[in-house]
Formats: structure tokens, C-alpha cells, sequence
């Protein structure tokens, strides 16, 4: 009885697993730039004393969905969305150069350029980009290159001041951190500037979540878990048979 009751219980801990990765998908359908998450999991066999009779499922690093999402145009100055592959170099909370598709982007009091997540630009020089406060009005080219125009200057008087950093590593180098930014695999690497990867002004990368696959896949999960739960009641109940006979012999 305890081979079904294991193999029920491992597979009800994957079942709650999935349906907390759908439902995390599900917040984040309407959030820029976001990647969905797979599960992932496979069998393992449990070793020890005795046969190596058990099996269970192991979690292993969710993978990710790069499909680009659906770009919408927002107008507005400091949007960018990057056009086919590539990402947008931003520093995390700990300094470390990060990638993300988020492009809805600010300037904080100090004139530091960021995204909508907080994470600061990194300018071709691989530090954050500042921008010179006041300023009338900033542009950002196809290239990534960052204009400004002074407060009080003439309409003509745009200044470069950095030009952000855009890479384009392939996919399986690169995986999702707990901050939702993508980082490399190898622990510190940086990669070097792609000058092929373009910006689209005026615009936004959706999120590439499907909502009703996930709302899909998570009734499935669900159905499965409570089959699992049954399982693991019909073992019980099995063990509980068998222990009155063993009493009546």
C-alpha cells in the first residue's frame, strides 16, 4: 500500500507545484514584458535499503516561454519595446547586470533612468544611465540612443547622453531569477552589446500569457490533484482492509 501512497502524495506536491506557476502566470497577464513559465518535472527512483521499488516526481527549474508578446503603441516619449529578439540590460537590486523586456521606463529625482520595476538602465559604458535634470523633452532612437533637450534650449538643441545597452544571447543561456529578471547561467557574465537588437518608440511589449490556456491548465490540475487525493484515501482504506484481516487470521 505505502508504493501507491508515495507515488500519490509525490504526484499531489507536483499537481500544487503547476497550479501555483499557472496562477503566478495568470497574475501577470497584463504585466510588461513578462515571460510564462513551464513547469517542469520527471520520475526519479528513490534508492535506499531495501529494493529500489519507489518512484517520485522531481521539480526541476521551471523553463520559459519566449514567444514575443503583442506590442501596443502608448505614444508616450519613454516607452520602448524591443522589436524581435533581444533584451534590455538592467541592474538588479544587488548591482548585477540583469535582462528584462520591460520597457516602460522613468526618471527618478536624482535622473536616474529606470524601468517600471525600479531596475536601472545600463548605458553603453555598463553603468546606469543619468540624465541631466531639467529637461524639456527625451528621445529614444531605434539604436537605443537617449536624447535630451535642456529646459529653456531651443527646439533643435537635442544632446546624446547614453545609449542603452540591448543584448541578444540565445534563450538557453539565460534564466528567469526570483526578481523576474533574466541573468545569465554562468554566475557574473555579462554579455556584450548586440548593435543588431532595435527599439520601437512609442510602445510596449505585452505580456506573452495565454489566459485561457492557463485557466485550462489549471482546472486540469485540479481534477488531478483530487484524483491523487482519492488515491491516497483508497490506500488508506486498502491498509486499513488488510490490517483486519491480518487481525481476523
Amino acid at each position: 500500500m505505502d508504493r501507491a501512497l508515495y507515488l500519490a502524495m509525490s504526484g499531489a506536491k507536483q499537481d500544487m507545484h503547476g497550479l501555483q506557476l499557472h496562477a503566478n502566470n495568470l497574475a501577470n497577464v497584463r504585466t510588461t514584458g513578462f515571460r510564462a513559465d513551464l513547469e517542469q518535472a520527471r520520475s526519479m527512483q528513490a534508492f535506499g535499503e531495501g529494493m529500489p521499488s519507489r518512484v517520485f516526481t522531481m521539480t526541476e527549474r521551471a523553463g520559459q516561454d519566449f514567444a514575443q508578446g503583442a506590442v501596443m503603441t502608448t505614444g508616450r516619449d519613454l516607452d520602448v519595446a524591443v522589436e524581435g529578439q533581444g533584451w534590455l540590460a538592467v541592474l538588479d537590486a544587488t548591482g548585477q547586470e540583469s535582462y528584462t523586456r520591460a520597457g516602460h521606463l522613468k526618471i527618478d529625482q536624482t535622473g536616474l533612468l529606470q524601468n517600471s520595476n525600479g531596475s536601472l538602465m545600463v548605458g553603453e559604458n555598463g553603468g546606469p544611465i543619468f540624465i541631466p535634470l531639467p529637461v524639456s523633452k527625451i528621445e529614444i532612437g531605434k539604436d537605443g540612443t537617449v536624447s535630451v533637450r535642456p529646459q529653456g534650449a531651443p527646439a533643435d538643441a537635442m544632446e546624446v547622453v547614453d545609449r542603452i545597452k540591448m543584448v541578444r544571447p540565445d534563450n538557453s543561456e539565460l534564466f528567469k531569477d526570483v526578481d523576474g529578471l533574466f541573468k545569465s547561467k554562468v554566475p557574473a557574465q555579462m554579455f556584450d552589446a548586440d548593435a543588431e537588437v532595435t527599439l520601437l518608440s512609442g510602445a510596449l511589449e505585452g505580456s506573452n500569457v495565454n489566459a485561457v490556456g492557463e485557466m485550462t491548465s489549471m482546472i486540469d490540475l485540479q481534477r488531478h490533484f483530487e484524483m491523487q487525493v482519492k488515491l491516497m484515501k483508497t490506500a488508506e482504506e486498502m491498509d486499513q482492509a488488510s490490517s483486519s484481516l491480518l487481525r481476523l487470521g
